[in-house]
Formats: structure tokens, C-alpha cells, sequence
């Protein structure tokens, strides 16, 4: 034969053998003895790992999961030298149409017997421990006071004496219970593991990390749980771990000698770890569900560079150092913390086609790491001269990027942890989010940290119901608490005009796209751009109620967007923003709160909707607000059919002459079949209701006081500006140079909230109080100003007007 042809054979048994691939197949009902194959399959997805990394085939790697529980004695960890390839990618996937299910927890088959009072009590194995109890699939409410509500809007039920000492006395020893309160402003929540009690009968306790701002939790919406003397309403249950007793108060119609009773053990369920010189690459996980993953909310303290957020790195699916990893068409249900976290170095992670659904944290987190960041900041401010104010973007590469969340349904997360979201983004870059429903939770749908690094996508999705449980947020919220924001040293009004003028785009150095979206917030602002949100590009938005935006920042464009019954709410900007509004749809004037004329770059060519008026008119009320608006106009926008959402313009609309474009009003949210089909989505407004009025007790008049014009902090808008807790205080509107007041140091934006040391929560006690004080005595002012506290020290005696 000659060598030609011995070569083609050769080549042609390669060819043969790298087309094979190797299946492998795990059931609960196999033996890890076994061959690994369909008719003899594997018990434990462990075992198949361990054939997977065997197998010498040059082609994919399949390990099918037939139907039923794996719960796992440890966490499933996939290491780099469980990569596949491109050309020969690792799967663990669901068999057929058969529902594995991957498991944190245990199943408990315990012998059930009545305690008292409705109350079922059993013997648990030793070493029992677990922090949540699943009856038949559902997770149970540990006892808690007070009792659990699923009407209630804070915790599903809050009461003001939660831990009280007169509640307490009830309790012979609460150690271990745990307190839950929203944070003082509202601004996410605290969680605390209680100690004891002191010899007054005090509760004893330790926690409250989980916010940057730790002004303190809520003397309101608090509540307990894991208190036995407080296992009293149907569904509730205590472990006592002393005696090995697990109690249960069985809701009507569940049979104790056939529920299905699961404990959890893991926080973890599957890990995938390597790094970015080694990192994990081409493995997917397909058509699981995980579920029983032990609250990790004691364990949430790491601060997040200057936002109000902390995080805990970890999740039920957690990824560090992977490169084209997958989670695909699974369901990640009543996970105690985060379903999905993705640390530090991923590159093109995709979530695609999944189902996040009651999560105790964040749905999908993609954080990165602070030593990536030039310059990082988790509190207070910096000087110019102590920064780089030169080199953009990163300085390593150890954070998520090009990664996507798509076609995903996320709802009903943050069920224990409120500074939470479906999407959270921190120092990261490129991240997609694309197709996504999201809804019914506690803050925002999707929040961007900060402005490391830019160049997200968000698009095509549907985020509504959100900020249900907190304050001053918005469906989609973003920070920019970048090296240039607060800085030290530098004119922030001007520095767009001189040679800092790239300084604002050093971190966010790509634009971030919000565009197609669907947004209604009812607690807030449909889109929030807040505290330095800087280079970004919205456009074809439809806003259903809370509108958008934007707070100081730099480089934003806002375009071809609409605001039903709401309008455009810049807040606080710098002269030199170089902001662009234009060619937007507003139901209501615009919702300046100090901003300087003109407005930022260009303010021009917007309609203001105005339901029959057929003859566009010029729109003088928001070209006098703006000191721009030369083309804008007044008119109905002619919606094709506004009561059933869609909100197009018809041809001849005065709207197309602006330049606005119409954009699809049939593609937001997912669109995967099975999950369209339980997907919901939000309320559209009532034809001609026009915009809400906000509702506040306070009286708004402008008086003067010290020779400024002052008035009450009212309402949400002036709320979020200043950064307050909530409307309370007075604020400065103008301090006149040469005033009383600017000669003691205040000025425009100041928010007076004492005054000689007592509360001024309005200029009547304001009044009160200065007038308490004699001619020529000094009088300290506790003033708020750039979300800090400060004092200044005016002369008492003032009888100006």
C-alpha cells in the first residue's frame, strides 16, 4: 500500500473516532458502579464529572440528568480541567423533557406526631440544621412576628415593637432569631442575629452591615423570626437544634404523612472556578432546576465602591474565572440568596432562556473586583491631585465582560434582601441584558453601581412593579460615583470646557444603551439616573409612569423617548454637562430641581402631549423652564391606540415633523414560549388621566429667612436631590451674596435640618427655634450638603423680611 493511501486511512479512522463524542447519563434511581451509559446510568452528577474529565473524545461531552432530585453532599465545583471547546463543548443537561432538579437541601422523612395548638413536632437525625423548610415544594415562614402577611407591602408584615422589651418578655431565650428592618430612609434593609437579652430584658443583637449609608434600621417596618414563642399561624416552624425537634403548624389541607418535607445544607449548589490565566471554559449547564440554598444575608458586607450597596460573593450558580460558560433554560427557584453571581474575571457568560424566581438576593450579579478599579472610593471623596486623571478604563482585567442575560424571566427577588435587584452591575463591563421580564420586587428591576466600565446594553426588556418595599430609586437605577464625581480640587461646572474635560468618561469610558425598553415604577422614577450616572445613551423608551432622570452627570443623551403621564425630571446638574433632551414625548412639564440655564447641550424638538389639540402651538412653558426648547411644541401626539399600549404615533402625527421615530411596541420582554406564557406584564395607565399629582402635607411656598429665599423640602423629587431620608428639613433656594445668610456660609442647595441643636423638620419649627435664641448669639445650623452633614454658625436677632 502506498504511503498515500495509509495516510488517507489514517486521517479518515481520526476523522471517525473524534465524530463519536462521549454521552454519559446520571438518574437518581442509578449506581455510580455503573457504566455511565442510558441503560445503566450514574447516581450522582459527581460521578459523571469524573467520566467527563476520563473521557479522551475530541468531540462534545453530554451528561443527560433523568428526571428527579440530586442532593448534592457538597457543592458541584467545575475547575478548569473541566473545560471543554469550541469545537468540543462540556454539557450537563436535562434528558428529553424530564424535570433534575439540583439540590442544596435533604429530604426529611420524619415521624410526625401533634405537639399543641395546631403544632406538629418530630425528631430530626443529628446534626440537623437548616435555615429554610420546603413542605411538598413551597418554602415555609420561620416563626416570626409578626405573622406572615402576603398582602403587606414591608416584609409581607411589620410591627414597630418587633423586638420591643414588652415582646421580648415573652421569649425564655431568643439567640439566634434574627430582626429584619428597612433601613432608616428607606434605602434597602438591615438584618441582625439576635444575641440574648441584657439583665433588663433588652434584646441583644449584631448585624446591620448590609448597607454603605448605616444610618440605622426603620422604627417602623421591622419584624423577628426564628423566635419559638412566636410559632403561632399556619405554615410557620422552628427548629430547636438542643433537642433535635423540628415544629411545624401545618396550613389547612397538608397531610404530614405524605408532604414532601426538604431542609437546606448548601449556600452554594454548583461553583464554576479557575482564573484568568486558567480559567473554566465551554461548560453549560441546560434545562435544570436548583433549588434549597441556604440566606446568605448575615454574610452581605462587602461595600461596593461609593454606591449604597454591600454584596455577598456568592450564589446558588456561582462563576469566577470562566471564558464561554452558559446557564441555559433552567429554573433557579426559592434560592435563600443570589441565583446567579458572576465575580470577578467571566468573559461571554451567557444566561439565556432561565426562570429567577423568588430568590432571597439579587437574581443575576455580575460584580467585579475593586482592585480592577483606578482610583476606588467606598466612601467620602478624593482630591485631584491624589487621583490618576489621565488613564481611562481598568487596570487589570479581572471583572465580567461581554456577558448576557437574555430572554430571562426574573421576578419576585429579594424576598429576604431588599438592596437587591433581578439585574445588579458592578465594575463590570459590556454587560447585555436583552428580552428579560422583570418584576415584583423590592428596588430597582436593574441597577448599574457605578461607571465602571461601561458599554452595557439594555433592551427589548419589561421592568415594572419595582421599588414595591424601598425609596428614592427607579425601575432601572444607575450610580456614577466615579474618580471625578465629589473630586476635590476641580470647577465640576466648567470642566467640560477646559483640558479635564475627559476626566467625567475615564471610568465610563464606553456609552451605556438603554433603548426598547418598557418601564412603569409607581414608587419612584421609571429610569433613574442618579449621583453621577454619566455617558449614556437613551432612546426608544416608553415610560408608563414615573418618567426619567437624570441627576448631575456628564455626555447623556435622551432621545425618542415617551413619558406617559409624567415628563423629564433633571436634577441637580453641572453647568457643562453637555446633556442632550430631544425629540421625546412629555405628558407634563418638565421637573427641574436646580439646574442651571440653558439646559446641557441641546433641549429642543419635544411635544408636549396634549390630548384634542389638533394645531401644534409652541411649547413656551418648557422653553421658559429650560431656556432652550426654541422647537418643541404642544399637540396631541396622535397615538394609534394608547388604551391597549401602543403608544406609535399615526402619520400626520406633529411628533414626526420633531424627527421622532416611532420604534416596536410588541417586543418587550421575553419571548421564549413557555415563559411568555406565564410571564405578566404591567398595567397600562388609564387613557386620558393625565399626570399623578404627587401628594404631600407639606406646604412648598418660598419665603425668606436671613435674607434667603427658603422653603420646605416637599415631595420625592426634592427628597431624592438632596439625598435626604425622606421630606423633612428646610432648604435653601437662594442665598443672595451679601445676605445673612451667605455671609454665615450657607448657600443654594443647603438643607437645614436643626437649628441650636433641635429638629427643624419645617420652617414653622425653624421659626421657633431661631427665635429662641438673643440678639448677636451665635446659633449652630446642622445643615445637609452634598449628602453630608456640616454645620454653620448664624447671628441670632435677625428680624429681616
Amino acid at each position: 500500500m502506498r504511503c498515500s493511501s495509509i495516510a488517507s486511512v489514517l486521517l479518515a479512522c481520526v476523522v471517525a473516532t473524534a465524530a463519536l463524542g462521549a454521552d454519559f447519563y446520571v438518574s437518581p434511581a442509578g449506581s455510580d458502579s455503573g457504566a455511565g451509559t442510558k441503560d445503566a446510568p450514574f447516581a450522582t452528577v459527581a460521578r459523571a464529572q469524573k467520566a467527563v474529565r476520563a473521557s479522551k473524545a475530541a468531540e462534545a461531552k453530554t451528561v443527560y440528568l433523568r428526571g428527579g432530585t440530586y442532593y448534592l453532599p457538597e457543592t458541584l465545583v467545575f475547575a478548569p480541567e473541566d473545560s471543554g471547546t469550541k469545537a468540543a463543548p462540556v454539557t450537563y443537561a436535562a434528558f428529553e423533557n424530564e424535570q433534575p432538579v439540583i439540590s442544596g437541601g435533604m429530604r426529611l422523612d420524619l415521624q410526625w406526631k401533634p405537639y399543641k395548638d395546631g403544632i406538629w413536632q418530630a425528631v430530626v437525625p443529628e446534626g440537623t440544621q437548616t435555615d429554610q423548610l420546603f413542605v411538598s415544594g413551597e418554602r415555609q415562614p420561620m416563626a416570626r412576628y409578626p405573622n406572615f402577611d402576603p398582602n403587606s407591602q414591608y416584609f409581607n408584615g411589620w410591627a414597630a415593637d418587633a423586638f420591643s422589651k414588652e415582646r421580648a418578655a415573652r421569649w425564655a431565650d431568643p439567640k439566634g432569631g434574627y430582626i429584619h428592618a428597612m433601613h432608616r430612609a428607606m434605602w434597602g434593609g438591615f438584618h441582625y442575629v439576635i444575641t440574648g437579652k441584657d439583665d433588663k430584658g433588652a434584646v441583644t443583637y449584631e448585624g446591620g452591615w448590609q448597607n454603605n449609608r448605616r444610618m440605622g434600621m426603620h422604627d417602623k417596618f421591622r419584624f423577628v423570626e426564628n423566635i419559638f414563642e412566636e410559632l403561632d399561624a399556619p405554615g410557620e416552624w422552628f427548629l430547636n437544634a438542643k433537642t433535635r425537634t423540628l415544629y411545624f403548624y401545618p396550613p389547612q389541607g397538608v397531610d404530614m404523612a405524605k408532604a414532601v418535607v426538604e431542609g437546606v445544607r448548601l449556600r452554594h449548589l454548583v461553583e464554576f472556578r479557575g482564573t484568568d490565566k486558567q480559567p473554566v471554559k465551554f461548560v453549560t449547564l441546560r434545562g435544570l432546576t436548583f433549588r434549597h440554598a441556604a440566606r446568605t444575608f448575615m454574610d452581605n458586607k462587602e461595600p461596593l465602591l461609593r454606591s449604597d450597596w454591600t454584596t455577598y460573593r456568592g450564589g446558588a450558580i456561582f462563576l469566577t474565572g470562566t471564558e464561554d460558560c452558559a446557564v441555559l433554560d433552567s429554573f433557579v427557584d426559592q434560592v435563600g440568596g443570589n441565583a446567579i453571581f458572576a465575580s470577578n474575571y467571566n468573559r461571554r457568560l451567557a444566561v439565556r432562556g432561565c426562570h429567577i424566581a423568588k430568590a432571597g438576593g439579587n437574581g443575576v450579579a455580575f460584580v467585579g473586583d475593586p482592585k480592577a478599579v483606578r482610583n476606588p472610593l467606598f466612601d467620602g471623596s478624593q482630591s485631584i491631585k491624589d487621583i490618576d486623571a489621565k488613564t481611562s478604563g481598568p487596570q487589570t482585567d479581572n471583572y465580567p465582560a461581554d456577558c448576557t442575560v437574555e430572554d430571562c424571566l426574573i421576578c419576585q427577588t429579594g424576598r429576604v434582601e431588599k438592596q437587591t435587584a433581578p439585574v445588579q452591575i458592578a465594575m463590570s463591563q459590556g454587560i447585555t441584558v436583552r428580552h428579560c421580564s422583570l418584576y415584583d420586587v423590592p428596588r430597582a428591576g436593574i441597577n448599574i453601581g457605578d461607571g465602571c466600565w461601561g458599554g452595557h446594553v439594555i433592551e427589548f426588556c419589561d421592568i415594572f412593579d419595582t421599588v414595591k418595599e424601598t425609596g428614592d430609586h427607579g425601575s432601572f437605577n444607575s450610580w456614577g460615583r466615579d474618580r471625578y464625581w465629589g473630586l476635590k480640587g476641580v470647577d465640576l461646572n466648567t470642566i467640560t470646557a477646559g483640558g479635564l474635560k475627559n476626566l467625567p468618561l475615564l471610568d465610563a469610558a464606553t456609552a451605556t444603551t438603554l433603548r426598547n425598553n418598557r418601564w412603569r415604577c409607581d414608587h419612584g422614577w421609571d429610569i433613574d439616573l442618579d449621583d453621577g450616572s454619566t455617558n449614556y445613551h437613551i432612546y426608544n423608551n416608553l415610560c408608563l409612569n414615573g418618567g426619567i432622570k437624570l441627576r448631575e452627570g456628564f455626555y447623556r443623551v435622551c432621545e425618542n423617548n415617551i413619558m406617559v403621564n409624567s415628563s423629564f425630571n433633571p436634577h441637580v446638574w453641572y453647568k457643562g454637562s453637555q446633556d442632550v433632551f430631544r425629540r421625546n414625548i412629555v405628558f407634563a412639564p418638565y421637573k427641574p430641581i436646580r439646574v442651571p440655564q440653558p439646559w446641557g447641550k441641546e433641549c429642543d424638538y419635544n411635544l408636549l402631549q396634549k390630548p384634542g389639540q389638533k394645531e401644534p402651538s409652541p411649547a413656551a412653558g418648557l422653553a421658559k423652564q429650560s431656556g432652550l426648547d426654541e422647537h418643541s411644541v404642544e399637540a396631541d401626539a396622535l397615538f394609534i391606540d394608547a388604551a391597549k399600549g401602543d403608544y406609535r404615533v399615526a402619520d400626520g402625527s406633529p411628533a414626526l415633523k420633531l424627527g421622532f421615530k416611532n420604534f416596536p411596541m410588541d417586543q418587550f420582554g421575553v419571548q421564549k414560549p413557555d415563559l411568555k406564557k406565564i410571564a405578566r406584564t404591567p398595567a397600562l395607565p388609564s387613557a386620558g388621566s393625565g399626570p399623578a399629582a404627587e401628594k404631600s402635607s407639606r406646604i412648598g411656598r418660598v419665603q425668606v429667612w436671613l435674607g434667603a429665599a427658603v422653603k420646605n423640602i416637599v415631595g420625592m423629587g426634592e427628597v431624592s436631590a438632596s439625598g435626604l431620608p425622606g421630606e423633612v428639613g428646610v432648604l435653601i433656594v437662594e442665598a443672595p451674596a451679601g445676605s445673612p445668610a451667605a455671609k454665615a456660609g450657607l448657600r443654594a442647595g443647603d438643607v437645614i435640618l436643626q437649628c441650636g441643636g433641635k429638629a427643624t423638620d419645617d420652617f414653622k419649627t425653624l421659626l421657633r427655634e431661631y427665635g429662641a435664641a438673643k440678639a448677636g448669639q451665635k446659633v449652630p445650623l446642622s445643615v445637609f450638603r452634598n449628602q453630608k452633614s456640616e454645620t454653620v454658625t448664624v447671628e441670632g436677632g435677625w428680624k429681616g423680611q
